[in-house]
């Protein structure tokens, strides 16, 4: 039982890997308006105005956790960093699983995200240590809603676009932050209609990729309309063993207007060469 259990591991920390390169290639006022907030077509108004919120609000630290399951065993990927809202671009140091064999960790790996691309370093696989790898989100089948190991934070927040069936749960804290939970389901194809034009070709392969498009999600806005937390369950198909993998994102956002300082790498700096299975 131990080694099946550790074979699953090992097969979920596996995918993990060959995953993150899979292509190789504001709402305070009281009374009535705060009344709408929390129910029917006021809640979906209100998450999908979150974007909006975020944008008003510049930059904040973000913290990231993937979790993926299968047949009983369950991995975690944690990140941390930082995003720029208004220019849709944020850094990230994204750590993986420890191997079920009690192998050394993985080197944590940088990730840069922009609009239409992704950008790692300490990929492994033969990638210099001083190289990046690119890969343009569009090409991606989940639309690096997974592939990174860390959905973008911008991206989760543009999922919410697609809220439907939206309950309203009620007051809560994230982070000692007082919060309006929220709790429904995004439709892919709706969200990537209502996309701005960076994440739109991303969120449209997702709504092709993902197992479906109806995707569940617990949201959590602050009194400004900001969101702070959000957790995603997804479905997606992984072509490699020919299964489906549960997986679970979330995204906390914190420190409102902290710097999220990102430049992407020169031409020179981006490897382009072969990259090992």
């Amino acid at each position: 039982m131990v080694a099946q259990q550790q074979e699953r591991a090992a097969v979920l920390v596996a995918f993990v890997a060959a995953g993150l390169m899979v292509c190789g290639t504001g709402c305070s006022g009281g009374g009535a308006a705060a009344q709408d907030a929390r129910t029917g077509t006021g809640a979906v108004g209100t998450l999908r105005e979150a974007v909006s919120a975020l944008e008003r609000a510049g930059s904040a630290k973000a913290s990231t956790s993937m979790e993926m399951a299968t047949g009983g065993t369950r991995v975690t990927i944690r990140g941390q960093g930082a995003y720029d809202f208004r220019k849709q671009m944020g850094r990230l140091k994204v750590v993986l699983p420890q191997d079920p064999a009690g192998a050394a960790e993985h080197r944590p790996i940088t990730e840069l995200l922009a609009p239409g691309a992704l950008f790692m370093k300490n990929r492994g696989a033969g990638v210099p240590a001083d190289k990046w790898v690119r890969v343009a989100t569009a090409g991606l089948t989940d639309g690096n809603l997974v592939t990174g190991g860390a959905t973008d934070p911008y991206a989760a927040a543009e999922l919410l676009r697609g809220a439907r069936s939206v309950t309203y749960v009620g007051r809560t804290e994230v982070a000692g932050i007082p919060v309006r939970h929220y709790r429904g389901t995004a439709d892919l194809g709706a969200a990537a209609r209502g996309a701005s034009a960076g994440q739109r070709p991303a969120l449209t392969a997702a709504a092709k990729g993902f197992a479906t498009a109806e995707v569940p999600f617990d949201a959590y806005l602050d009194d400004q309309g900001r969101l702070r937390k959000v957790r995603y369950r997804f479905s997606f198909v992984n072509g490699q063993r020919k299964g489906t993998v549960a997986v679970a994102s979330t995204l906390l956002l914190y420190d409102f207007g902290a710097p999220a300082v990102v430049r992407l790498p020169e031409s020179s700096d981006i490897y382009a060469g072969k990259i090992a299975e």
